[in-house]
């Protein structure tokens, strides 16, 4: 089971401050994050590959986009 984080609504750098915070307090190997934005998006993206994690898919459902995110 993976851990979601919703930070939609939220401007940069709040989002990628959640998702790392939850990357270093999970012992899980998946974690989902949902932003609004695509800047957000891609901010995320970049900083979870520097953790050593993958993003796995980006699913886009109207204004949400979800990060699928895999310890690599």
């Amino acid at each position: 089971m993976s851990t979601t984080v919703d930070a939609r609504g939220l401007s940069c750098p709040q989002p990628v401050l959640m998702a790392l915070d939850e990357i270093k307090k999970t012992t899980g190997t998946e974690l989902v994050v949902l932003v609004d934005t695509e800047a957000s998006k891609e901010n995320v993206s970049r900083a979870v590959e520097s953790q050593g994690w993958q993003v796995r898919e980006i699913k886009e459902d109207g204004e949400t986009y979800q990060l699928d995110i895999q310890k690599a």
